[in-house]
């Protein structure tokens, strides 16, 4: 019997989830805090990943320890420390600052379908990552990645395109990962053993 299912998640011990919607064959690994995102499906994250207010795609592939939407402090008042808003665990008579988290949870980070998210990396709010892009083990991402671009480095820089743009192009178009569960089994052997552009070639 497989392992993941389209019924539920396959949710590791240890894990905190709270106001997200994960969908079919989506796994979280132990340890992991997702909150305020949705997890496309069949993507998964490895152990200890933090991820808030992201909206991930289908088939994304997250390893360990990654962070995504990491929060900020606010550097322009008085102090950058939390007692500012997360006041009610200060003072009896104080109340949690509610417009500061509304902004932070819309800050949202955007990561695309197909994308691989390297061990360690950090991807900073209301970031956008496309469509088959890869992101090097610790990366601290703070613009927007293009599709099927490779990107590395504190703060990280293009090293060099997945793909040609004109395969990139078609592999949008064909958009693979909208197709049913049945279609993925039928071509696994192709996605095993052909190039992209074959595979293209074959179903574009």
């Amino acid at each position: 019997m497989a392992r993941l299912t389209a019924e539920a998640p396959f949710i590791h011990p240890d894990c905190q989830i709270t106001g997200s919607t994960l969908g079919a064959y989506v796994e979280i690994g132990a340890g992991s805090r997702v909150a305020n995102s949705v997890l496309g499906d069949y993507s998964y994250c490895d152990r200890s990943c933090d991820i808030a207010n992201a909206q991930i795609g289908k088939f994304a592939n997250i390893a360990s320890f990654v962070r995504i939407g990491a929060s900020d402090h606010p550097m322009e008042k008085a102090s950058l420390h939390h007692f500012l808003y997360r006041s009610a665990s200060y003072w009896e008579d104080a109340q949690d600052d509610a417009d500061w988290f509304a902004r932070r949870a819309g800050r949202t980070a955007r990561i695309g379908h197909d994308t691989w998210v390297g061990h360690g990396a950090v991807i900073k709010p209301e970031v956008t990552i496309g469509h088959g892009a890869v992101v090097a083990s610790c990366a601290v991402v703070t613009k927007d990645v293009a599709p099927y671009t490779i990107v590395g480095g504190n703060t990280a820089q293009v090293i060099r395109r997945r793909y040609p743009e004109a395969v990139a192009e078609q592999m949008m178009a064909l958009a693979w990962w909208d197709w049913d569960h049945e279609a993925l089994r039928a071509a696994l052997p192709d996605f095993r053993q052909l190039r992209a552009e074959e595979f293209l070639e074959k179903y574009a």
